[in-house]
């Protein structure tokens, strides 16, 4: 005897069933179309539309024109509901063998589509792709996260940026000038800004933004020998800071007093110059609470830097040079409020430890050591 299961999913409210819809790949939310009448056209209105690779295995000459139809349908629908998040993920690749003047996708058009359906989240991977961000994208007004991943792009931006509600922006694998910094000082709410293996041609990379809690500065070290730049950064309200670089020419940091976590990962030279100029870097960051530190030479000599009062949190990943341990107890002396302490390094057997004076914190405040260290032992 057959059993009856009640569709209890299909009684919820539409708005429900197109919210749990934005879950899913956007050909798994089509297939629900056939479950019943309800459910023929809820695809339509999902808040959020994504299309990947996954999205265009198993499209051939023969039946690329319907999708690439469907998807203009999809976004360009006058009916269609406001848009949370829209996002090409590693499509573009897959779409090469196609784009050659008969299958010609309008992906400007797609993005413009998505804005005036008042989009607050663009996720771009768009790679190699050359003048394809409409204007419009820079002046949309319900755009509240913009993250664009262009590999060996060089972005250059419209004057006239005016992104009112941005808050978060995201930028990977391209090339910057001067344009970049004009847009960003243009987004007066930014709060979450990031550069992600990214490389600038110009002379300051400046970043004037109150408003930034969170920024990523994340470069290539490969190439650093040929890029010479300072670095200049008023955001006196930054939370969470990391920085991925050689030694720059200069820095100039504007007190962070609400500073909580920072992750530096820097290496250079070991010459008075280079420790000058790394120490400013750290001093611009001594209200720091916890930090991550990677260095790869002695760049920071200890009798430059400040006093770090408010650092209970200290991860010291050193690589690359002998001596470390005598570096990093003189760091030690300048963290007397310390409570947990982390060391990731190899060391050498037979290390001068107990020839070192104790730091104070060690013994007064310190309540947890994790050690990560590699014993090397050498004949």
């Amino acid at each position: 005897m057959a059993v009856c299961v009640e569709d209890r999913i299909s009684s919820f409210p539409d708005p429900i069933l197109c919210h749990i819809l934005s879950f899913l790949p956007i050909k798994e939310a089509v297939r629900t179309s056939i479950i019943s009448t309800k459910w023929r056209y809820l695809f339509a209105s999902m808040s959020t539309i994504e299309f990947d690779a996954c999205s265009m295995s198993g499209l051939t000459d023969r039946n690329i024109d319907s999708f690439k139809n469907f998807v203009d349908r999809l976004l360009k629908s006058p009916d269609q509901v406001r848009l949370d998040c829209f996002r090409l993920s590693h499509m573009i690749c897959s779409w090469n063998d196609w784009n050659d003047g008969d299958h010609d996708f309008d992906i400007s058009g797609w993005i413009c589509a998505a804005l005036c359906r008042g989009v607050k989240e663009i996720d771009l991977q768009l790679s190699y792709r050359e003048d394809i961000l409409p204007a419009v994208l820079f002046t949309c007004g319900s755009l509240v996260t913009l993250k664009l991943d262009a590999v060996g792009h060089n972005f250059k931006f419209p004057s006239d940026v005016c992104l009112g509600n941005l808050k978060t922006l995201h930028f990977r694998d391209s090339f910057f000038g001067d344009s970049v910094l004009r847009f960003i000082s243009n987004c007066h709410v930014l709060e979450d800004l990031a550069f992600i293996e990214c490389d600038f041609y110009t002379s300051e990379i400046n970043i004037q933004t109150p408003s930034l809690k969170r920024f990523i500065l994340d470069f290539n070290l490969g190439e650093f020998a040929d890029l010479k730049y300072v670095v200049v950064i008023n955001a006196p309200n930054l939370v969470y800071f990391q920085y991925t670089d050689a030694v720059a020419q200069g820095y100039t940091l504007s007190t962070m007093k609400s500073l909580e976590k920072a992750h530096i990962k820097i290496c250079g030279f070991d010459t008075i110059d280079s420790q000058a100029i790394a120490a400013h870097l750290i001093q611009g960051i001594c209200n720091v609470r916890s930090i991550r530190l990677s260095i790869n030479e002695g760049i920071f000599r200890t009798s430059q830097l400040p006093i770090f009062h408010n650092l209970i949190e200290f991860e010291f990943l050193g690589r690359g040079f002998n001596g470390r341990e005598i570096w990093l107890v003189k760091f030690l002396h300048r963290i007397p409020n310390l409570k947990t302490l982390t060391l990731n390094f190899p060391v050498v057997a037979g290390a001068q430890w107990k020839a070192l004076e104790v730091p104070s914190c060690l013994s007064f405040h310190l309540k947890e050591i994790k050690n990560f260290m590699l014993q090397h032992t050498y004949d």
